[in-house]
């Protein structure tokens, strides 16, 4: 059976939201200050933009290995710039109204951002802020490990095999097949035609959600 067939075909304890990229787009912002902070730093801004999305500050600029340069403090510098601007953060089609027809204590969002960064970005794309929310402090390892998304699942007293994880960017898929949950991955955001085999959604306003007598959660398609 296709992926996307799946996903609409069984029930799910919870569902688990990736934030930047799946159920709000932050990407001008973020490369606005990640591009200035890059320009300081002598980093090829085009090679360098791509490989942002998904993950925490510190474990982007880690990845660069600097010499002399202080991790720690560049990553609360962009977390601090970064809440400043939010200018033209916008929520993806139909998120805000989708999460809201969701029972409180069926679904958690996974961050890289953040937890300041996050209710800021969520604020200005009017997402309702969640009762179970992990962020970048909540956790050692950042995406692409599953450590948000195994904490999540267990805030919300599931297993991680009985959800399904909304995401977009690479670092985020892989912690989520790591999960072993079921990937819904949302397209809003991507430039090019994703080649992937989970199931794809391009806008919340194309599905539903059905809850059933267990308190189980159903994904259908308007």
């Amino acid at each position: 059976m296709p992926a996307h067939d799946t996903v609409f075909n069984r029930p799910f304890a919870a569902f688990l939201f990736d934030m930047d990229g799946t159920v709000l787009n932050s990407i001008a912002a973020a490369e606005r200050i990640w591009s200035a902070w890059a320009v300081r730093h002598g980093v090829d801004v085009e090679t360098f933009l791509p490989t942002i999305h998904g993950a925490r500050a510190i474990d982007t600029i880690n990845r660069l290995n600097l010499p002399g340069v202080d991790a720690e403090a560049q990553a609360a510098f962009i977390t601090t710039a970064e809440i400043a601007d939010v200018e033209g953060i916008v929520e993806i089609p139909g998120a805000a109204a989708f999460l809201k027809c969701l029972p409180a204590d069926r679904w958690a969002m996974v961050t890289s951002a953040p937890r300041d960064l996050a209710l800021r970005r969520m604020a200005a794309a009017g997402i309702t802020e969640p009762a179970v929310m992990i962020t970048a402090e909540d956790v050692k390892a950042g995406k692409p490990d599953p450590a948000g998304y195994l904490l999540a699942a267990k805030r919300l007293g599931v297993e991680p095999r009985d959800c399904l994880i909304f995401e977009d960017a690479a670092v985020g898929i892989q912690a989520a097949e790591a999960a072993d949950a079921t990937l819904m991955i949302i397209t809003t955001t991507h430039q090019h035609p994703l080649q992937t085999a989970h199931a794809t959604l391009a806008s919340y306003a194309a599905v539903q959600v059905k809850v059933d007598s267990d308190g189980k959660l159903h994904l259908q398609k308007n």
